[in-house]
């Protein structure tokens, strides 16, 4: 089975959260290997420093600020894209925002949230540009395409305290797995894969700065969302796997064909864990097992919070 070599000047790379974090290295390494780049970004400040940087080094570039929750933007990219480049060979749904406490503290508007941008999101990229890859693959025998979804280890594990973020990073596995097999029963020439990163420097612990305001809860945050903010800022900001490493596994991938991608394979034994207690039918196992002092902290802090 052949699979997409990227090729400058020809292959055109649409990536969606292109201001920062993943994307924003996505995009640099793109412009090194001398690909189209078409970008999406909520942010327009950082989108336009996106642009002008990898202008500044002759990139072949072109954005258009988006929100992908809103099927109307990721329309827009993919007009834009079929405009200057024609139809892309890679689409990258990157795009992602976190948010934690206690699953019954979640507000509807922290699940619309969360939701519409990790989830909703990737099936917005799917269900604008996949029909347009399998055209011209039908078109054109030769023709490669390759569609990469963001999910996380929080796509394959379950920690406390992050019951949105997770639901919507298992529903992105799940929803790659399946378009891997679907593809796979119509094409030979347009693939998927799907990136399950773990704690990487990205900035999506402040993820918050652009959640529009008829989507920010009411009210100050709970005790557990606070907690879930810190945990979450320590864990990221400490990540020795760089935004950068991870976008050169990603490109090489895409031109591997390999489908599961990830930064930290020694998290693995973890999912092994789980699916054990799945397969075994045990409880679940307790998530701070290696590290139970975190799990003892984690644990009196919320009692004590609950408690007032």
């Amino acid at each position: 089975m052949s699979h997409l070599t990227l090729q400058p000047g020809v292959t055109t790379v649409v990536i969606t959260g292109a201001g920062s974090g993943f994307g924003l290295e996505l995009a640099r390494l793109g412009a090194k290997k001398g690909l189209n780049l078409v970008l999406t970004d909520v942010q327009q400040d950082a989108l336009d420093d996106v642009v002008q940087e990898l202008r500044g080094v002759r990139a072949k570039v072109a954005a258009v600020r988006g929100d992908v929750s809103r099927p109307e933007d990721v329309k827009a990219l993919a007009d834009l894209c079929l405009e200057r480049f024609g139809v892309p060979h890679v689409v990258i749904n990157n795009a992602g925002v976190a948010h934690g406490g206690l699953i019954w503290e979640h507000s509807l508007r922290d699940w619309q949230w969360v939701l519409g941008v990790n989830l909703h999101g990737v099936i917005h990229g799917i269900h604008t540009f996949t029909p347009l890859m399998l055209e011209a693959a039908r078109k054109d025998p030769s023709w490669q395409g390759h569609i990469v979804n963001v999910a996380s280890m929080a796509g394959l594990l379950n920690s406390p305290n992050m019951g949105a973020y997770n639901v919507s990073k298992h529903a992105v596995v799940s929803l790659s797995e399946t378009l891997y097999q679907d593809l796979a029963l119509v094409t030979d020439q347009v693939h998927a894969s799907v990136l399950c990163p773990y704690f990487v420097p990205t900035g999506i612990h402040q993820s918050h700065r652009n959640r529009p305001s008829e989507l920010r809860s009411e009210g100050k945050p709970t005790p557990s969302q606070m907690i879930a903010q810190a945990m979450s800022t320590k864990a990221v900001t400490s990540g020795k796997v760089t935004a950068a490493e991870t976008a050169a596994l990603v490109y090489d991938a895409i031109e591997k064909g390999q489908f599961y991608i990830y930064t930290h394979p020694q998290a693995l034994g973890m999912v092994q864990t789980r699916l054990e207690d799945v397969m075994q039918g045990r409880n679940p196992t307790d998530p701070f097992a290696g590290k139970p002092e975190i799990g003892e902290q984690l644990r009196q802090s919320l009692r004590q919070a609950i408690k007032g």
